[in-house]
């Protein structure tokens, strides 16, 4: 059974913590919902999630858990690169499960090893990779792979070896992989771990100025002062789940 911090009554509900701490304009999916009924998930007779209930509104939520605790498998749900073995995930009203191709192109994922995501020689052509079934001109493709790459920190790397970059650019080059396809939601596990802590500030700055609904695997708890929600997992159930100051609070009593 998931318990709740103090004075927390939102597991399974719509209703967000009251933090205050973050206004972000409207978009075209301020409305739309992540959702988990019953969420269980089981490999071979060990299990790794159950009984999850959530409804995700918030536009930056972050899962916490010691290792094994499940937080990554139930983020990968969310795009379908794990399915649940009992209850199910949606997505605007889309299963992961049955519609896997459209909840993907709504759906951006980037690893925690960068090179895990990599397959092209520089990377203006990793980016513009990821537009081949767009039905773009190769000029195209091009053109809105350097415009990503400026958006988003690497402006004049087009051309640039991508296994010659250091380990945040290629960080960077993966999340804008991902953005140039536009998704409504990017599930990020654990991108910071094998960066140092200035390559985290800033990736994370980079996180919270876009415009997508972000949801943030992380050990980094120094990182989440910013999000709105985080959700703590332990031993395959939610433990909290609140604003990040009280949730962080249990997360940190639970470990210590």
């Amino acid at each position: 059974m998931n318990a709740s911090t103090e004075n927390d009554d939102r597991a399974g509900s719509a209703r967000g913590p009251r933090t205050g701490r973050l206004r972000f304009r409207a978009s075209r999916w301020e409305k739309r919902l992540i959702e988990f009924d019953g969420v269980g998930h089981t490999y071979g007779e060990h299990t790794v999630l159950s009984g999850i209930d959530l409804r995700i509104t918030e536009r930056r939520v972050a899962f916490v858990g010691a290792n094994g605790s499940g937080k990554s498998t139930l983020a990968r749900m969310i795009n379908g690169l794990v399915h649940p073995t009992r209850g199910r995930v949606l997505v605007d009203g889309l299963d992961p499960v049955r519609d896997g191709k459209r909840v993907r192109s709504r759906v951006g994922f980037v690893f925690t090893n960068p090179d895990s995501q990599i397959v092209m020689p520089t990377a203006g052509e990793d980016v513009a990779f990821s537009l081949r079934r767009k039905g773009l001109s190769k000029k195209e493709r091009e053109d809105r792979a350097a415009a990503a790459l400026a958006e988003h920190g690497l402006e004049g790397y087009a051309d640039h070896p991508a296994q010659q970059l250091s380990g945040g650019q290629k960080q960077l080059l993966a999340l804008c992989s991902m953005l140039v396809l536009d998704p409504e939601v990017l599930v990020c596990d654990e991108p910071t771990t094998l960066l140092d802590l200035r390559n985290k500030r800033l990736l994370v700055e980079r996180l919270q100025a876009l415009e997508q609904r972000v949801v943030l695997v992380t050990h980094d708890l120094e990182l989440l002062d910013d999000f709105e929600r985080v959700v703590v997992l332990d031993r395959g159930g939610i433990v909290a789940d609140d604003e990040p100051g009280r949730a962080l609070r249990h997360y940190r009593e639970l470990v210590t």
